[in-house]
């Protein structure tokens, strides 16, 4: 466990020195995957917080290949909200063996990823610490599922195959058992949980509801709430609608999966 936060503390390092006050709208996983082109496996060999990323491409996993050393330069996908002392959006990262990133090539020919803090996901001890949904919740996932589990969700956007009968037995596999926390015997879990709840949602698997709902009623973990109401989104019956009204409904859920679980109600409202 002090490993896990020893790690957390790392990149939290990595992504904000040289910051200074410049921030910016972090988008969601979808948006990033969905706008990357190429979802690649490199090392970083070096960086300039101006002029970009210099990476050697082990393997193009999915998507527009791409090979030898590229240079990231630009952004794809940022909106500043304030800046400071002339500093804008800088890059920040540290050079490393082994990291995963999606990438675009803009109208300039120039490779980008979407923001400084997001679009790439390290490497560390047989570990990769993704985002399936936001960059501020990540999870330390075995490299063998993260690659299956994000190229299932990057092909799905891009209208590509994947290998859907891995996905639907892992999901299942992982969901069928009891909602983790975060004491050390149990995170291994909580991680692969979290993957196979937001690959429901990426994916929009057909599994039964059933499955989801521990998560959604999970009152020790937030996250299992939040990755629940948006696996929920897959599922338009009366049972889940009346569920998400539960959820809106129950004041010892936390406010953010309380609004959440809202916008999914709405949504699925408007689909009848």
């Amino acid at each position: 466990m002090k490993k896990f936060f020893k790690i957390l503390i790392f990149l939290t390092f990595l992504t904000s020195t040289n910051s200074y006050a410049t921030t910016w709208d972090e988008p969601w996983a979808e948006k990033v995957i969905m706008e990357a082109t190429s979802f690649i496996l490199g090392k970083v060999i070096s960086n300039d917080p101006k002029k970009g990323i210099e990476v050697f491409v082990y393997k193009t996993v999915s998507g527009k290949s791409l090979a030898d050393t590229i240079l990231i330069s630009n952004f794809y996908s940022l909106t500043l909200c304030s800046s400071s002392g002339g500093h804008g959006a800088e890059f920040h990262t540290s050079s490393i063996d082994s990291c995963y990133f999606f990438i675009k090539e803009n109208s300039k020919g120039q490779l980008c990823i979407p923001t400084p803090t997001t679009g790439y996901d390290y490497v560390n001890n047989g570990k990769v610490m993704a985002t399936f949904r936001h960059s501020y919740h990540q999870a330390s996932v075995p490299v063998l599922v993260y690659e299956k589990a994000m190229t299932a969700v990057f092909n799905s956007y891009h209208n590509l195959d994947y290998d859907k009968t891995y996905m639907e037995t892992f999901v299942i596999e992982h969901l069928s058992k009891s909602p983790a926390g975060f004491d050390e015997d149990e995170i291994n879990t909580f991680f692969l949980q979290h993957v196979a709840l937001e690959c429901v949602y990426h994916l929009k698997l057909p599994i039964k509801e059933s499955l989801i709902l521990p998560f959604l009623n999970d009152i020790n973990n937030f996250h299992n709430q939040i990755s629940a109401a948006r696996a929920l989104n897959t599922f338009n019956t009366e049972t889940n609608k009346q569920e998400l009204l539960k959820a809106i409904a129950d004041t010892t859920k936390r406010d953010f999966v309380r609004c959440f679980v809202f916008g999914r109600y709405l949504i699925l409202t408007r689909r009848n």
